[in-house]
């Protein structure tokens, strides 16, 4: 990883593969539970973008603008890598997986 926290790592993967060892290491659940309850945190982290887009906008009148868009920002990214970690997590080929997938998605949208 890259010593300074502003500059994306030059493969993310990498890092996944870290957090991923990290995560691990100390899981308090194992086996087929902890795997269930690694792919359920997805839901925490969506249900975290959805209260900052409501306090970004100010959608809820008893807390007012309690976010910015930048909080949006920073609560997808937590998505997109508790989504990797959680795919390190099913298989080692996590990179190859999610490729093929892109590939396949770009090629249905964008056309081939």
């Amino acid at each position: 990883m890259s010593d300074d926290p502003d500059r994306p790592p030059t493969d993310p993967w990498s890092t996944v593969d870290d957090l991923w060892k990290w995560l691990e290491a100390d899981q308090p659940v194992g086996g087929r539970e902890g795997l269930l309850l690694r792919i359920l945190k997805l839901s925490e982290e969506v249900g975290e973008v959805a209260e900052a887009v409501i306090g970004a906008t100010g959608q809820n009148p008893r807390k007012g603008v309690t976010h910015t868009w930048d909080d949006v920002q920073a609560e997808l990214c937590d998505v997109v890598i508790t989504a990797m970690v959680a795919l390190r997590t099913l298989t080692p080929e996590a990179r190859e997986v999610f490729g093929r997938h892109l590939a396949r998605v770009a090629g249905r949208s964008l056309g081939e």
